[in-house]
């Protein structure tokens, strides 16, 4: 995934430079994730991205790890402003470091399926990785319905300009969650076309 981790590299000043297109469904998905939220909690995000989210989640839980695969971006989240005290920066690809079984009380991938090659073993690994009654958050867009996409991204990709896409739908995404034995407890979406956001719980 090093060809991955360049693509963002290049593409990470422009990404946290652009505004949150759809506010209003931004802030409902943070509510719907903080009614999971304690203060005792360890909790990983995947892809953070500018880390705006975990600096709006880290006050509401014990440990924050934000990840990503790309130091760049990290570079400028970091330059955002002020990080919590109980909130870390790594730059790791998820799918290629090792995660202790249960060892996480929440795990966030917000925008980061839909770009992975395997995202049903990105699912389980996150799965196994969850302390019993655990939560895994999500939100993924459904590139399945997206047709343009499949003539305008292998070009892109094979240029270097477009990161790994895989074409999935919302069937494709509730089953990654029941394939990894989770419970889905929330699952919302603004419109037929916007990102499906989820919440799935682990047993026990």
């Amino acid at each position: 995934m090093k060809n991955q981790a360049r693509i963002w590299d290049r593409l990470a000043k422009r990404y946290i430079a652009s505004p949150i297109a759809d506010p209003e469904s931004y802030e409902h998905k943070l509510a719907l994730t903080r009614k999971y939220m304690r203060p005792d909690m360890d909790v990983l995000e995947i892809g953070c991205g500018s880390g705006n989210t975990g600096r709006r989640h880290a006050p509401e839980v014990a440990s924050y790890t934000a990840m990503d695969i790309s130091a760049e971006m990290l570079r400028h989240a970091e330059a955002q402003g002020p990080v919590p005290d109980n909130m870390q920066f790594v730059a790791a690809d998820f799918d290629r470091v090792d995660v202790a079984p249960e060892s996480y009380d929440m795990v966030l991938a917000l925008s980061v399926l839909h770009l992975l090659p395997d995202p049903a073993a990105t699912v389980r690994k996150i799965a196994a990785g969850l302390k019993p009654g655990g939560v895994f958050v999500s939100s993924t867009v459904r590139t399945a319905g997206i047709g343009m996409l499949r003539v305008i991204a292998p070009v892109g990709q094979l240029i270097g300009i477009i990161p790994h896409l895989s074409f999935i739908g919302e069937d494709d995404i509730r089953g990654f969650m029941s394939d990894a034995g989770l419970e889905i407890v929330e699952d919302w979406a603004p419109d037929a076309k916007s990102a499906l956001f989820l919440v799935a719980r682990k047993p026990g």
